[in-house]
């Protein structure tokens, strides 16, 4: 046994020492070249800056929140009432909301949004590329607060009067469209969030899309394919990387959407339930309505938990994407080499 483990120690020192060397090496060029080395250490600054940022908005949230934390401990997570008059506070209707609305928004805009940029790409005439194009990146730069005004104005009466009694009627057989319509609930939040981020998942897509090499393009049409058959061969696996990452940065829009839905998503606590005709509320509408009149003390603490809460499940998505960014990404390479 004492074989493999030198050879290892052995192995570890080399690449070590391979590492230094390179190093050395490196610096001694940079040295030759004080612009280079003066934009690399400006990049660090910069790179510092962000770290710091995100260290010290993660401290400012814990340490305002702690109080919130030691009264309530894993209680703040499960209960389900919010309410300052009798000191009770608890997440659990905010955090099932918020996942329930983003996960909604994500299952309807990705798919829409891959078939938008593949009709862009591949099926619109040239001549309309670009309105259509345009048109899409413009519907990005609408404030959310004018989408939440339409939500609350056009689509919640809508909903109410004429979409969830069609759903109810034709789809009530299943959880999801059962109960009292209301026209602002979980329903009205998700389609808002599906028009927030289709124009970020279809915008990346779009680009990723449009690089795809030609010769990938004409091997397949030489081989007899048809324009699908090269889209689902030749163009979805190469942009699946770019397709992912536009989906988590939606993701990232939509967990963390404040106005837009704090207008058209109820804001009263109902249990977790299946039906999105619900009203309910999410991390991000607890903290837009209670912190104006949050007094210090344990409120003020339990209301700065919630947005640490909502930090922590951004976290977390982020990591998951980069893992699954990472493993789409050796797969393609895979695939290529092979």
């Amino acid at each position: 046994m004492q074989i493999p483990i030198e050879t290892s120690l052995n192995g570890a020192r080399g690449r070590v020492r391979d590492w230094i060397t390179q190093s050395r090496i490196r610096l001694r060029v940079e040295t030759r070249r004080p612009a280079n080395l003066a934009f690399r250490a400006l990049m660090l600054i910069f790179v510092g800056i962000v770290i710091l940022i995100v260290l010290g908005i993660t401290f400012v949230l814990v340490s305002n929140s702690w109080l919130s934390i030691r009264t309530f401990g894993l209680s703040y997570l499960s209960n389900d009432a919010f309410d300052p008059v009798h000191n009770t506070y608890g997440v659990q209707p905010a955090i099932f909301g918020t996942l329930v609305t983003s996960l909604f928004a994500l299952i309807f805009a990705l798919p829409i949004g891959i078939g938008t940029a593949i009709f862009l790409v591949d099926y619109c005439p040239r001549r309309l590329r670009l309105p259509f194009a345009f048109v899409l990146d413009l519907l990005a730069a609408i404030p959310s607060v004018v989408l939440g005004l339409w939500g609350f104005l056009v689509m919640a009466p809508w909903l109410q009067n004429s979409g969830e009694p069609w759903l109810q009627k034709h789809f009530g057989f299943l959880p999801f469209f059962q109960g009292t319509p209301h026209g602002l609930g979980l329903l009205a939040a998700g389609m808002i969030l599906t028009v927030m981020i289709l124009p970020i998942i279809t915008a990346i897509s779009r680009e990723v899309m449009l690089n795809v090499p030609t010769s990938q393009r004409e091997a397949l049409l030489a081989l007899g394919a048809t324009r699908w058959e090269v889209i689902r061969h030749a163009v979805i696996p190469f942009s699946r990387v770019g397709i992912a990452g536009g989906a988590i940065l939606g993701l990232g829009r939509a967990l963390g959407e404040t106005i837009a839905v704090t207008m058209v998503i109820g804001n009263q606590a109902a249990p977790p339930s299946a039906n999105l005709f619900n009203t309910g509320y999410t991390l991000s509408s607890v903290i837009a309505n209670q912190f104006g009149e949050a007094t210090p003390g344990i409120f003020v603490s339990a209301v700065l938990e919630a947005g640490l809460l909502l930090l922590i499940i951004t976290l977390i998505t982020n990591i998951l994407a980069r893992v699954l960014i990472a493993r789409l990404g050796r797969v393609r390479a895979g695939g290529v080499s092979r």
